[in-house]
């Protein structure tokens, strides 16, 4: 790939977690400014690019994220979004799958790269994975083919593997392979040169870029297990204010078959309640009628959940039952793919 004509100028927004901490003189853990990430990776230098800082204060860690911070971050890149080639957010990794599922959601017609990255250990670690994530990271964000950006979707990069952003999950704490795209293909991997599959990724959008950041988190998940409880479920299905279910099923989308389920269920749908059915299993895709332990879910009018991750469910639940759409319209539009988030049938 060539260099561009000129330099990709880059907003790194830090939110959190442990790619932006770095040692004081204390030997204490501190969120870094411009001026750390320059001394930590002088590397970046060589890319080329112009790029500032924006950090939230206090950093949030990446347990405590919600939609109020989704909501800010889709805020700052709105603000900023003509001044900049791409925008790079540092985020911890226990909660990245959810925010970028999210932003995939609330950022209509993107044009440009959002990419998050992470890293398990702390930048000023000498084993620390945060440089070569931070710096390619960059790299991608301010790649440009025939002027206009490589990837112009919210992905995560994470240990030289690119994946869209809903439909990436984190799935191992120890390695520095910490996430996956179980259902989906990677958008680009880094090698000696960066290899970026063109077919997988989003093409540029014909309308203009604009912000939808409205959301209600009125959901509730129901995870079945054997001998699950009448009273454990009814406990959730009860929820005051509830408006939507998601139910992390066995398999192909199988629950148990026994009466009082499948009569709980169908009175929380006719009540106007979405049942959204998605399987436990990271690989596959939900798949109702093929067995006759869903085939009642079906008749009842479940929603299939299709091979959306468990963060790309929640969140475009959340994005959906935000448009004050009715019933009918979210549980259509569950089941086809908005922002590449499944795979259609």
């Amino acid at each position: 790939m060539s260099r561009n004509s000129s330099p990709a100028k880059l907003l790194i927004i830090y939110t959190g977690g442990t790619i932006g901490m770095a040692f004081d003189n204390s030997g204490s853990l501190v969120p870094m400014g411009f001026r750390e990430i320059k001394y930590h990776i002088p590397e970046i230098a060589k890319l080329g690019y112009e790029f500032d800082m924006h950090a939230f204060t206090p950093p949030i860690d990446s347990s405590n994220m919600s939609p109020e911070i989704w909501v800010a971050l889709c805020g700052i890149i709105e603000r900023n979004y003509n001044s900049y080639d791409g925008f790079v957010i540092l985020h911890g990794s226990d909660t990245m799958a959810f925010t970028a599922s999210a932003l995939s959601f609330m950022l209509q017609n993107l044009d440009k790269p959002v990419i998050l990255t992470g890293s398990q250990l702390p930048i000023g670690e000498i084993r620390t994975d945060a440089k070569e994530n931070i710096i390619t990271t960059m790299e991608i964000a301010g790649a440009k083919k025939e002027g206009r950006s490589i990837v112009p979707e919210v992905c995560i990069y994470f240990d030289y593997f690119l994946f869209r952003g809903n439909r990436s999950k984190k799935y191992n704490t120890e390695k520095f392979e910490a996430f996956h795209s179980p259902n989906y293909p990677s958008l680009a991997e880094a090698g000696i040169d960066i290899l970026y599959k063109e077919a997988y990724i989003t093409s540029h959008p014909q309308q203009s870029f604009h912000v939808n950041t409205k959301l209600d988190t009125n959901i509730a998940v129901l995870k079945m297990f054997p001998g699950i409880t009448q009273s454990a479920v009814e406990s959730i299905l009860n929820t005051p204010g509830l408006k939507a279910v998601i139910m992390e099923t066995f398999g192909n989308g199988n629950t148990i078959t026994a009466p009082w389920f499948i009569q709980l269920l169908e009175k929380k749908i006719k009540a106007g309640i979405i049942i959204v059915d998605r399987t436990q299993c990271d690989g596959g895709s939900v798949e109702l009628g093929r067995y006759e332990t869903s085939a009642y879910l079906k008749e009842i009018g479940v929603t299939g959940g299709s091979d959306m991750t468990f963060e790309a469910t929640v969140t475009k639940l959340m994005w959906l039952l935000g448009q004050d759409l009715p019933v009918a319209e979210v549980k259509r539009l569950l089941e086809i793919s908005l922002k590449g988030e499944l795979t259609e049938k």
